[in-house]
């Protein structure tokens, strides 16, 4: 993962904030999404890409690591460091230099130096798994589910100080939420700018903490969210509820809720996208002779005519009696049935007499195929 530029794979900048940067993976996650793109291996390995770049970039640990070390794992030469010598091989030296460097020249050499901690704004998602039946995906359908979440602590406003008041500016940054600090290095002295460790950058001092959450800020809650399930939604689609997810004290912006969506096999129908599919097996007498057969479709049950002489696999489509289209308003897939001819399986002396006076005056000629076949024998 080393050699691998994680942000150019999302578009966006080194310095993106964690909004951007899931901004970016949800509009190129859905860009490749390979139920959008059926078929298509360029598009399949791209999305794979975007979703290895943001498992790390996503993750606060992980981009910080990958930031100063060029990896997720914070080893910057893979297993068993540079040419199978672990850093510590090196007695401090090598990183204490490369950390002298990057801290005063950044990522003129490759990131290894020490990044200031950012405060996180956003709060973790929630990742559920929902099983809906194969009816409820192809008509849409209301759930409740419930979900334990961190919520901000409504005593303090997810402040984590008593009534939401009872803090004071931080003395050591004066409100800033960053200090400067000295550091000694080969180079000489270099000044540089941090998190301030004493009010860990939020630039207030707690005096008394909040009773309920014991100055956490936050609270962890059993909510019972209620979901729409749009109509024409399918099996391992992902269902992305905004603003649902965990909180994280403060003003910071809540995660987001993803349903992992899991669609139970209807007994008869099959999909495919949005159309259904389904094998009819007919009496061959009623393929010869024609007349009606029921097939289920969806909350329905639909009749259709079988012309006489019907031959097998034939596949008759019924227009806009599929599942609907996700987000494209009175637009709906087929239906496609194919009817298969069954033979009998067995036969009275009487019948087997009447078939073989049926079979005469047919005759050969009328059998198109088995004709040529019998043409090749000659």
């Amino acid at each position: 993962m080393a050699n691998k530029n994680y942000y150019e794979t999302l578009g966006v900048d080194k310095n993106a904030n964690a909004d951007e940067i899931k901004s970016a993976y949800r509009k190129m996650a859905k860009k490749y999404h390979p139920d959008l793109n059926p078929n298509d291996q360029v598009a399949a390995a791209k999305f794979k890409e975007v979703n290895e770049a943001y498992e790390v970039l996503g993750d606060e640990q992980k981009r910080q690591n990958y930031d100063q070390f060029g990896s997720a794992d914070g080893n910057p030469f893979g297993q068993g460091g540079f040419g199978g010598f672990g850093a510590g091989n090196f007695g401090g030296g090598f990183s204490s230099a490369f950390d002298d460097l990057g801290s005063i020249f950044g990522d003129i050499f490759g990131g290894f130096g020490r990044k200031k901690a950012k405060q996180k704004t956003v709060g973790d998602d929630i990742n559920l798994k929902m099983n809906i039946s194969f009816l409820e995906a192809c008509t849409g359908t209301k759930k409740s589910i419930n979900v334990s979440r961190i919520e901000n602590c409504q005593h303090c406003n997810g402040t984590g100080a008593k009534n939401g008041t009872d803090y004071t500016t931080c003395s050591t940054c004066n409100g800033t939420g960053q200090v400067r600090y000295t550091q000694e290095t080969f180079l000489g002295r270099v000044v540089n700018v941090g998190t301030c460790q004493d009010c860990g950058g939020s630039g207030k001092r707690i005096k008394h903490e909040c009773d309920n959450c014991g100055g956490s800020g936050t609270v962890r809650i059993n909510r019972t969210i209620n979901i729409n399930i749009p109509a024409g939604i399918d099996n391992d689609q992902i269902l992305t509820i905004k603003n649902e997810g965990h909180a994280n004290g403060g003003n910071s912006q809540k995660g987001d809720l993803h349903l992992h969506i899991s669609v139970s096999d209807h007994k008869i129908l099959k999909r495919e996208n949005f159309d259904l599919y389904v094998e009819v097996p007919i009496p061959f007498t009623l393929a010869l002779l024609g007349g009606k057969v029921k097939v289920p479709g969806i909350n329905e049950t639909i009749e259709i005519l079988i012309p006489a002489l019907t031959q097998t696999n034939t596949v008759f489509n019924l227009k806009g009696k599929g599942v609907a289209k996700l987000n494209k308003k009175d637009s709906r897939g087929d239906l496609k049935v194919k009817v298969v001819v069954e033979m009998p399986r067995n036969l009275d002396k009487l019948s087997k007499q009447q078939l073989e006076e049926i079979a005469n005056n047919i005759g050969e000629n009328n059998y198109t195929r088995y004709k040529d076949y019998l043409n090749k024998f000659q």
